[in-house]
């Protein structure tokens, strides 16, 4: 899939070599390596300080948009009469994420290796790692839903403005209820408060 990524993502899809267990192996690595990124590149190379580091919050904040994402896509396949479903769409994304796997982790070794004004070789690898991950899920929804190019680009594109009114939506909710919860505690609090 990585040196043929239209066939592999056809094997993947159609021929049902992928599997979830194979996807969630390829999300938990992804998110590992995201962490070990975080932690262990040479401190020239970052842009955050590890005093402030967070490891399931930065996990979360990856994971949680990709999820998002997933059922944007889903979602959307509706009205572009796209053909996948939210397991294929599931699959189909996490195993484009290899590429920044294979590419990011020894390149945590190499980072520390590397002097600032060789900060070029990095910031090319790590740019061509993520370039490298969109095109293949360019490819894998292409071939999920089974489009051509230039309504996979607009289908994309509708998919992240999907994802923000999902984002919106979930903003919305938790606000509303979050005034809620406080509206009945201070009920139970006047309530108790009268009875005492």
């Amino acid at each position: 899939m990585i040196t043929h990524p239209f066939d592999g993502y056809w094997d993947l899809i159609h021929e049902k070599r992928g599997t979830v267990a194979a996807a969630n192996t390829f999300m938990v690595l992804f998110l590992l390596t995201y962490v070990i990124k975080l932690l262990y590149t040479n401190f020239q190379f970052m842009e955050t300080a590890i005093q402030h580091l967070d490891v399931l919050k930065e996990m979360a904040s990856l994971l949680l948009p990709f999820l998002i994402l997933c059922v944007a896509n889903w979602a959307m396949t509706t009205l572009f009469d796209g053909k996948g479903r939210f397991k294929d769409i599931y699959i189909a994304m996490c195993y484009a994420l290899v590429p920044y796997i294979l590419i990011q982790l020894p390149l945590v070794l190499v980072s520390n290796m590397l002097t600032l004004e060789e900060g070029s070789l990095y910031s090319v690898l790590a740019s061509f790692s993520l370039i490298w991950c969109v095109f293949l899920v360019f490819v894998g929804l292409m071939e999920v839903h089974d489009y051509g190019p230039g309504k996979t680009f607009i289908f994309i594109i509708v998919t992240i403005f999907g994802a923000a009114v999902i984002i919106f939506l979930l903003l919305v909710f938790f606000s509303l209820l979050s005034d809620a919860v406080s509206f009945f505690v201070s009920i139970y609090r006047e309530i108790v408060f009268r009875l005492n």
